[in-house]
């Protein structure tokens, strides 16, 4: 790898946002102009129009804000319903939707302490990223 390649920030994109997934990552971008940050990531600031970003790796543990659950869910959800999905605040303020797993549903509160997981996905009818969700936080 040459010195320009390791320079190089990956561009905005939801693609580069699995791919860091994939590795483990939870990242976001943070606009250098006006510090504003996106989950996910976009190409440009929606405060200042900036195009002037940084990637920052966030915290993968938060607090639920809302949920429902889902009775009717695309073809592809099918063989999860009925399943939960919620809105978490992370540590750094910063919210991220997706399914709320490993938890009976009527024991889902507001404000209860989650983790995210990321797992590998293997299906053809599906794009090659890691699917995620969170989960309880054991205590």
């Amino acid at each position: 790898m040459n010195e320009a390649e390791k320079n190089e920030v990956p561009s905005f994109t939801i693609e580069q946002f699995y791919k860091f997934l994939s590795e483990k990552k939870l990242m976001a971008a943070q606009c250098k102009e006006c510090g504003a940050k996106f989950l996910p990531p976009r190409p440009v600031c929606t405060n200042c129009y900036s195009r002037n970003l940084a990637w920052i790796q966030v915290e993968t543990r938060g607090e639920l804000v809302t949920y429902t659950i889902i009775y009717v869910a695309p073809q592809r959800f099918q063989p999860f319903i009925p399943y939960a999905y919620g809105i978490v605040e992370l540590e750094n303020g910063l919210r991220l939707p997706g399914m709320i797993r490993n938890i009976e549903h009527n024991n889902i509160r507001i404000g209860m302490k989650l983790e995210l997981v990321v797992e590998s996905t293997a299906t053809e009818d599906w794009p090659q990223w890691p699917i995620y969700y969170f989960k309880p936080l054991e205590q």
